[in-house]
């Protein structure tokens, strides 16, 4: 995991530049006059009117989008629904061995999927992150992207290099800050890593129970003593948004489209990789197991993966596309945000979430709830 890093993710792009303004807006395989409908089951957030509609002209498909707000609830509706219900999931790359454990997803048809249009580097990592589980690829990566600090530029100003997921415990921070329970948990754990203050490192917490319990028993305990600077925690995209927007937040720990989000609004609020690394993440498209519509299905993630695709998508949220040829075409705006929060070497300090297997999961849960709870 740690020689994966974001640079390591654009090599090999370079290799099939051509095909950044060769390849065709409309898919090949499935162009348009095409029929028929696909149900997208994605983040909220992620998928706009504009991208839906964009993808109807150019294919001829009707999409049904449904939005969820956090992998386990994409998980539990699953689950619910016996894999059925929709043709499009977009769940974390890291989570994917759970989906496959439950039965809820199918092997991809990788002779249905336009493989050269997805960065050559993302296709072959995500396997390593949890897209292929037992030699069968369940996942075609999409985007990416990363959990780090936001911050209130008049009340909280950071700068790259002292930034720090500790910022968000210090004393003067009571009552001011915003997180999610679990994942700002590993930030505190990597904070605290870095101190010399954990037992083992953080990262063996992802290979077995018992360091799992080892470790996260010192990072709890932390948590509790210092909840006091929580004025909110968040479990969404609009939650975490909110708590900025209305609850008086000046720091937090939130995805980089929060951030992004907030500044297109006009609020002083910035996004920076803190020193300790910036949580990132990879997610793509799987297909459940009960999906009706799978020549639609293929048809959408096919088109995704267009340059133009992916930079509608990448302007819109500020997350990362795995498209060949859409670093190409963004906007001005979403260029200066990228270029703000991952200044000087803050690239090749990515903390790339491990696989989050149901063991770990479950026990997270349990230290999650024992934070809130305290």
């Amino acid at each position: 995991m740690a020689t994966f890093k974001r640079r390591t993710l654009l090599k090999g792009a370079a290799s099939v530049a051509g095909l950044s303004l060769a390849t065709p807006f409309i898919s090949k395989t499935y162009a348009q006059g095409s029929s028929g409908s696909v149900n997208i089951f994605a983040w909220a957030g992620y998928i706009n009117d504009e991208i839906l509609a964009a993808f109807e002209q150019a294919t001829g498909i009707k999409p049904n989008y449904t939005p969820y707000g956090t992998n386990d609830e994409l998980l539990n509706q699953l689950r619910a629904n016996n894999g059925g219900g929709f043709d499009i999931i977009w769940p974390s790359v890291d989570r994917v061995p759970n989906y496959v454990e439950f039965g809820l997803v199918q092997e991809i048809d990788e002779a249905k999927v336009e493989v050269a249009r997805c960065l050559p580097s993302a296709w072959e990592n995500s396997a390593k992150f949890g897209a292929v589980v037992d030699g069968k690829r369940y996942q075609v990566p999409t985007d990416w992207g990363t959990e780090a600090l936001a911050f209130d530029k008049e009340q909280a100003p950071l700068e790259y290099g002292t930034a720090s997921y500790g910022d968000i415990w210090k004393e003067d921070m009571a009552g001011k800050a915003t997180v999610r329970a679990h994942s700002s948990l590993v930030g505190l754990g990597l904070w605290l890593e870095a101190e010399g203050k954990l037992p083992r490192p953080l990262l063996e917490a992802f290979e077995t129970p018992e360091a799992q319990v080892e470790i996260f028993d010192v990072i709890v305990a932390e948590a509790i003593a210092r909840k006091g600077n929580i004025v909110q925690f968040w479990n969404n995209e609009n939650e975490a948004q909110g708590a900025f927007r209305v609850n008086g937040a000046a720091v937090g720990q939130t995805w980089d489209s929060t951030a992004a989000a907030l500044g297109k609004e006009g609020l002083p609020v910035g996004f920076i990789a803190p020193k300790e690394g910036a949580l990132a993440w990879m997610e793509g498209v799987s297909i459940p197991a009960g999906a009706a519509n799978l020549d639609q299905a293929y048809a959408f993630i096919n088109w995704f993966l267009t340059p133009e695709a992916g930079a509608m998508y990448s302007n819109a949220t500020s997350i990362n596309s795995t498209a060949v040829g859409a670093a190409d075409l963004l906007s001005d705006d979403a260029k200066a945000f990228f270029a703000a929060a991952y200044p000087g070497d803050a690239l090749d300090k990515l903390w790339w979430w491990p696989i989050q297997e149901s063991w770990y999961v479950t026990k997270r849960n349990e230290y999650q709830d024992r934070f809130l709870s305290a």
